[in-house]
């Protein structure tokens, strides 16, 4: 059994997901976005640190998955955004979580079969996979993806290095 925390970051809102990976079957344990208040970036990125650490004192995480830093529209957002990531990031280093990083690209592919789909779409399939009664938000949605993303990848990465050990058997 592992508990997976996913982290859709942005310094207003920052979606979270965490998930049970339990012999392949996944199951939503709690999801949510976390909304700052204030203008100053600086007690944004503090509330974005400090209710992730209350989220890791209430379940027992054992790996963050975060988006990668993609393409932003200006260089002011890309720098709040990496911003809020160090926060989410810092925030769970406590514990000792290893973290892996995912673009945004990749999460699509994984959950949805289709790198470009969209918002809606990437709901409506979280909601689907994870059999949740209700649609979660959008930033919660992709904090789920993300962690989907990361059962996906190391499922295929352990699938594929039993099939290189059993392949050099043979040879």
């Amino acid at each position: 059994m592992t508990i997976i925390i996913g982290i859709d970051p942005g310094s207003r809102f920052t979606g979270y997901g965490i998930i049970n990976d339990h012999k392949g079957i996944q199951c939503a344990i709690d999801f949510g976005v976390i909304r700052t208040q204030g203008d100053a970036l600086s007690q944004r990125l503090f509330s974005i640190h400090q209710q992730l650490q209350v989220l890791s004192d209430q379940h027992r995480l054992d790996v963050l998955a975060v988006e990668s830093v993609f393409f932003a529209k200006n260089a002011q957002s890309a720098l709040k955004l990496g911003q809020a990531r160090g926060a989410a990031i810092a925030a769970l280093a406590r514990d000792d979580l290893p973290c892996f990083e995912y673009s945004p690209r990749q999460v699509k592919q994984s959950v949805v079969g289709f790198g470009g789909a969209s918002k809606v779409q990437m709901q409506h399939m979280v909601r689907s996979l994870l059999k949740l009664q209700q649609t979660p938000p959008s930033d919660a949605a992709d904090a789920l993806a993300i962690a989907l993303c990361h059962c996906h990848q190391q499922r295929l990465a352990h699938t594929l290095k039993r099939s290189q050990i059993t392949a050099g058997d043979g040879a």
